[in-house]
């Protein structure tokens, strides 16, 4: 939440999501304040609840901080840089000697700042002479990627945030923006305030809180998306609102196309059948399409992240080329990016199959451009293995040495057990992180310790194309070093040190955006030509600016306006999109699709997320979303664990039924993994089926079964200290404000819980001052440690999964002294006071629970949100809570009328 500092401010760049927000540092003597950047164009000074809370990940606790090194029998040990850069470099030579450049390969992240990607994509492709290097953002937007490639000759986003506003159509697919790009929400949000006429079409199977502010919602069956969009093709053609001149003059390919959407999607009657969708509904989009010229299509994971993900994006372009709504105000496809830098990773080659600045790989005068350019000994000259692929070559043997770079490929990746098993066998696993403890790291022989954000300094591109600085406001700690550094130093110990004598992020730019320009005269749009002599003090205080930037300090708000694309003839090309069912069918063993994605407060692995007390009260565990006749038919019920098993792994969940969720279809959110949960990597129940063209796996479509969880008893422990428990066969655990929660459950009872419930919290010395309370007749134990009148640890432990309410015995760890009515609170199992219990927190950014909400609405007769925000200040600051907000309202409504 906003805070205004009182010392002069670094500004910086938002390591979240692809909208790029600027952001304001303000370092303290005890803090660093975190505010949003005013003047930055993507966000105007909002930030949302991951990006405010930002200040309170930067503490050093689980960082990695030294290079280590695995010995034979498995343990760890601390080394120096240059053992350690010695040793990497020897190993990489040695298995290039012996096997091949194509025996080696990294594996790095839209985390990476484009300088670091820029250094790693050099080294592998110009000097080592492998393409064998891929990104976590293979599983975000390589689909768009391929797309954009096939539609325009290059991958180019032909939309800014600006056109939100322009726009008299909006239509979300497959992105629950409310959640996962708030900010861009939000601006969508204030838009249609503005203009009450805009109009929101939200294409999602779920009901997420996106479609809080929809016209229409259009649930179609997960994978049925290609249909939809041909079908639109095919009814604009048919009600001849084309664009002939515009196709005339700028386009290839359209017969081909329309034959294939005629020929699969031809009537609306047909493809609402397929797609599952109510008719009327289906011709009340299409209808809205047709009367609206300024129109964007936002789409995101949802259509990427599919076996033809590619297909759908481009079935998507088809229809904006077809109707000419491109490249103006207002309107356009508009792939959102899921990483902060995946479009800088974009731009510097940082995929398997592309080379540095836009170039193709399998064009020999790229090849030969770059490789003079860099003047290296190499050029790959065949394209790498993309992740999937790379992954399983490892586990087979033929790759022998891999570096991953930022990010935790044993839980993001699909079949994610396989994932591991391939680490675990290959001869060399580098690992460059900023924590200690992830999945991957446990199966490394070398850790490198990077920088972290607020440690490093260089650039990052949005998904509006716009390159903002990340700026430096803290010190390296201990031996924390730029991921450019590490990869610069390897390289010189492999013998290229020509290539490598860089001593800042300035001089890697100059030479990215010098190799952009080279000989590019309008055949690549992606030119940075007008940063190419910026002085050390110009690249310091370089403000957003968007690609291409053709004079000094000169960016480009809008592409391709001529209508000239980046094939050799300038026209773009509408591709035939063949839909198809994914490859994976339910069936009577897997009855149910398996979705998954993200939540509003987590990122990722939770490696920088997890540690913000405030961002775990949201959802605090692992879930599996179902609807509530499929939870009734296969016997299952809210609040409880269940299994969720598939052909290629299973993990625990809690069971929740939002309302969210279509028949036949769960929902489980990507980010638990080792460190925070026993059981909960739902990346090793996906299936490993990728699309063809993108290499994008099919993260939302996997066959899958739910099962109940039977344990014997479940419960929680709250402790200032870090837990483990051992009669626990299954656990999660969350930091919170001066505590850990740990979530447990287990078969194994006991007549008598005291002293398990001594041992487990410290306290089996007599004279302890320990709290405890047994009901016979119903099972249910609780106990407290309190050490000098504060509470140290609290155990609860019950039969039943409907325990008492966390946040009231949260909030005792921030008091100094129990109160008597504390110490009888912890006994009863309840608040003893009116008002102690908040209640499950609704709004993050200032810690307002729902108990709090519904007093609130009920004792001063609120009836809106901008009320709530007045009193509470909830949904005042990201807005991310504004539709659980409303929603409050709406059932406080409903029972006030019955």
């Amino acid at each position: 939440m906003p805070t205004e500092p009182s010392a002069a401010s670094i500004k910086t760049t938002c390591p979240y999501c692809g909208v790029g927000c600027g952001v304001k540092a303000t370092v303290t003597a005890h803090e660093v304040i975190i505010n949003g950047d005013d003047e930055h164009p993507a966000n105007f000074g909002r930030l949302c609840s991951k990006g405010s809370a930002l200040g309170e990940t930067l503490n050093l606790d689980g960082r990695l901080l030294a290079p280590q090194i695995r010995d034979d029998s498995g343990a760890l040990h601390e080394t120096g840089w240059d053992d350690v850069l010695n040793r990497v470099a020897d190993k990489f030579k040695q298995v290039i000697a012996d096997h091949g450049p194509d025996a080696v390969a990294f594996y790095v992240s839209g985390q990476l700042l484009t300088e670091d990607y820029y250094i790693a994509n050099k080294l592998m492709k110009g000097f080592i002479g492998s393409a064998n290097i891929d990104t976590n953002s293979r599983l975000c937007m390589s689909s768009a990627v391929a797309a954009h490639k096939r539609a325009f000759g290059e991958d180019v986003v032909p939309v800014n945030y600006d056109d939100l506003e322009a726009a008299e159509l909006i239509v979300l697919v497959g992105s629950n923006t409310a959640w996962c790009h708030p900010i861009v929400y939000q601006r969508i949000v204030k838009a249609k305030e503005n203009n009450p006429q805009l109009k929101i079409v939200v294409v999602d199977p779920r009901r997420t809180a996106t479609c809080d502010i929809a016209d229409l919602h259009l649930p179609l069956i997960a994978g049925t998306d290609v249909w939809l969009f041909n079908g639109l093709l095919s009814h604009l053609h048919q009600h001849k609102l084309h664009d002939a001149a515009f196709i005339s003059e700028h386009t290839r390919g359209l017969g081909k196309a329309l034959l294939v959407a005629e020929n699969t999607a031809g009537s609306i009657a047909s493809v609402a059948k397929t797609c599952g969708v109510n008719p009327s509904a289906l011709e009340e989009f299409y209808a809205l399409f047709a009367r609206h010229s300024r129109v964007i299509t936002l789409f995101s994971q949802g259509v990427n992240q599919s076996s033809q993900g590619t297909d759908k994006a481009n079935a998507i372009i088809n229809c904006h080329l077809l109707t000419g709504r491109i490249s103006k105000p207002g309107m356009g496809p508009f792939s959102i990016t899921g990483q902060p830098n995946a479009m800088g990773g974009r731009e510097v080659g940082g995929l398997a199959n592309m080379l540095a600045a836009h170039m193709d790989l399998e064009d020999a005068t790229h090849r030969q451009l770059v490789q003079t350019f860099w003047e290296s000994p190499v050029i790959a000259d065949k394209p790498g293995l993309k992740a999937v692929d790379l992954f399983k070559a490892i586990h087979a043997g033929k790759v022998k040495a891999v570096w991953i770079m930022a990010t935790n490929p044993v839980v993001s990746l699909p079949d994610a057990n396989k994932v591991k098993a391939a680490l675990q066998k290959c001869e060399l696993v580098v690992v460059s992180d900023v924590v200690m403890n992830t999945d991957t790291n446990h199966c490394a022989h070398v850790l490198l310790p990077a920088a972290a954000w607020g440690e490093k300094d260089g650039t990052v591109t949005n998904s509006e194309r716009r390159i903002s600085r990340q700026r430096k406001f803290l010190p390296l700690p201990a031996q924390a070093k730029p991921d450019w550094w590490i990869i610069c130093e390897v390289a010189r110990r492999m013998g290229f040190a020509h290539g490598f004598n860089f001593n800042s992020a300035r001089e890697i730019f100059l030479e990215h955006a010098a190799l952009s320009a080279k000989d590019n005269h309008g055949e690549r749009v992606f030119n940075l030509d007008g940063l190419t002599c910026l002085s050390e003090s110009e690249f310091d205080e370089l403000q957003p600016i968007q690609w291409p930037v053709l004079e000094k300090k000169v960016g480009t708000a809008r592409v391709y306006e001529e209508g000239r694309y980046s094939f050799a003839d300038h026209k773009a090309r509408f591709v035939p999109t063949r839909p198809h069912m994914p490859k994976h069918a339910r069936n009577e063993e897997y009855p149910l699709v398996l979705n998954t994605g993200r939540i509003r407060d987590q990122w990722h692995t939770m490696t920088r997320t997890g540690k913000a007390a405030r961002l775990n009260t949201h959802i605090p565990e692992p879930f599996v979303d179902m609807h509530p006749q499929d939870a009734l038919l296969y016997g299952v019920r809210e609040g409880e664990l269940v299994r969720v098993a598939t052909r290629w792994g299973s993990m625990i969940a809690r069971l929740k039924c939002s309302g969210e969720v279509p028949r036949r279809m769960i929902f489980v959110p990507i980010h638990w993994n080792g460190a925070y949960s026993s059981d909960a990597r739902v990346g090793a129940l996906v299936n490993p089926v990728v699309d063809p063209a993108s290499g994008e796996p099919e993260l939302k479509h996997t066959p899958a079964r739910v099962a109940s969880f039977v344990t014997a008893w479940q419960g929680f422990v709250l402790s200032r200290q870090p837990m483990v428990i051992k009669d626990a066969i299954w656990w999660t655990q969350m930091q919170g404000e001066q505590f850990i929660r740990h979530e447990i459950a287990g078969r194994r009872t006991y007549s008598d819980w005291s002293p398990w419930a001594r041992k487990l919290l410290g306290a089996e010395d007599p004279r302890a001052d320990f709290l405890e309370y047994f009901d016979v007749g119903t099972r249910v134990y609780r106990a407290a440690h309190i050490v000098d009148d504060r509470i140290e640890s609290c155990v609860f432990v019950s039969p039943r999964p409907d325990l008492p309410s966390r946040t009231w015995l949260a909030g005792l760890f921030s008091k100094s002294k129990l109160s008597d009515r504390d110490r009888a609170g912890i006994l009863a199992g309840r608040a003893i006071d009116a008002g102690a219990d908040a209640g499950a927190t609704v709004c993050s950014c200032f810690g307002v629970g729902r108990n709090t909400i519904c007093n609130a609405i009920k004792k001063d007769k609120l009836s809106t949100v901008q009320q709530l925000g007045q009193k509470l200040k909830c949904g005042t600051n990201c807005g991310s809570c504004i539709p659980e907000l409303r929603n409050i309202l709406l059932e406080l409504s409903a029972v006030e009328t019955e």
